[in-house]
C-alpha cells in the first residue's frame, strides 16, 4: 500500500511517535535518554521546530511539534535519526536499524486538541503502569509544563500562554487538566489519527484541511478497532 503523503503545514501542530524495530528498545540507559534530548534540542533548534510535549518511553517515543516551514519535522527527524543511531550503535557495540521504518504523524487541531493531545503523551508512563503520577516520570516535559522546572528543549506554544497572566499562573491551569483522566474516546480518536496518519480535531477543521490539501483526514474504517489502535500507549 502506497504510503500517505506527509503533512507539510508550517504553524500546525503534528503529533509524532517513533518506534523501536520490532518494539524492541531504543534507549539502554539514562545516558542514551540524555543523548537522545540532546539531539533533539539540536536538530529542532535547526531545522525551526518548535517541541511542546515529549515522552522517551522504553521502545518508543511521542514528540507534539509546530514545523516553522513545510519540512521542518521531516529534516528535525531524519537528522534525529541518523545522529542518535549513530550513537547508539557506537556506544552499545550494535549495527543495523533501530527504528521501526519511518515515524508516523497525525495533524492536530490546536483549538480543540493541543492540551489534549500534550495530556495524552505526558501521562503515557501513567497508562504503562510505569509511574502513578506523570510527575514521577523523569523522561517527559510534565514537569515543566506543569511546574516550571526547566527544559530548554520544550516551546511552549502561544495557548499554553493563554491559560494564566504569569507563568505560575499557567502552570497551575495547566496542572489542573491532569486532574481527570482522558475519557475513552480522546483516546481512541488520537490514536486512530496517529496510527493511520491523519487528522486529530474538530470536523470543520479536518474538512478544512481535506479541502486545501486534497487528501484524507478522516479514518475511512468502520467497526471495531484493531489491536493497532491500542498501539500508542
Amino acid at each position: 500500500m502506497a504510503r500517505k503523503p506527509r503533512f507539510l503545514l508550517p504553524g500546525v501542530p503534528q503529533h509524532v511517535v517513533q518506534r523501536g524495530n520490532n518494539r524492541e528498545s531504543c534507549f539502554f540507559s539514562d545516558a542514551d535518554r540524555r543523548c537522545y534530548l540532546e539531539i533533539l534540542h539540536e536538530v529542532a533548534s535547526k531545522n525551526d521546530a518548535a517541541v511542546h510535549a515529549y515522552v522517551l518511553m522504553t521502545n518508543h517515543v511521542h514528540l507534539l511539534i509546530t514545523p516553522g516551514y513545510e519540512f521542518s519535522i521531516m529534516h528535525t527527524m531524519q537528522d534525529l535519526g541518523r545522529k542518535y543511531v549513530a550513537y547508539v550503535n557506537r556506544t552499545h557495540d550494535r549495527s543495523g536499524t533501530l527504528w521501526e521504518g519511518r515515524y508516523k504523524a497525525s495533524l492536530v487541531d490546536s483549538e480543540s486538541y493541543l492540551f489534549t493531545c500534550m495530556r495524552y503523551i505526558e501521562t503515557n508512563p501513567v497508562r504503562a503502569g510505569m509511574v502513578s503520577n506523570p510527575y514521577n516520570y523523569s523522561w517527559s516535559s510534565f514537569r515543566f509544563n506543569a511546574t516550571g522546572r526547566p527544559d530548554k528543549l520544550v516551546t511552549q506554544h502561544a495557548l499554553f500562554e493563554s491559560l494564566g497572566e504569569t507563568a505560575q499562573a499557567r502552570q497551575l491551569a495547566y496542572l489542573a487538566l491532569f486532574a481527570d483522566s482522558l475519557a475513552t474516546e480522546e483516546l481512541l480518536a488520537i490514536r486512530q489519527a496517529l496510527q493511520e496518519e491523519l487528522v486529530v480535531g474538530r470536523e470543520d477543521f479536518k474538512d478544512q484541511i481535506a479541502e486545501l490539501l486534497d487528501r484524507q483526514t478522516r479514518t475511512g474504517r468502520s467497526g471495531r478497532p484493531s489491536r493497532d489502535d491500542f498501539r500508542y500507549g
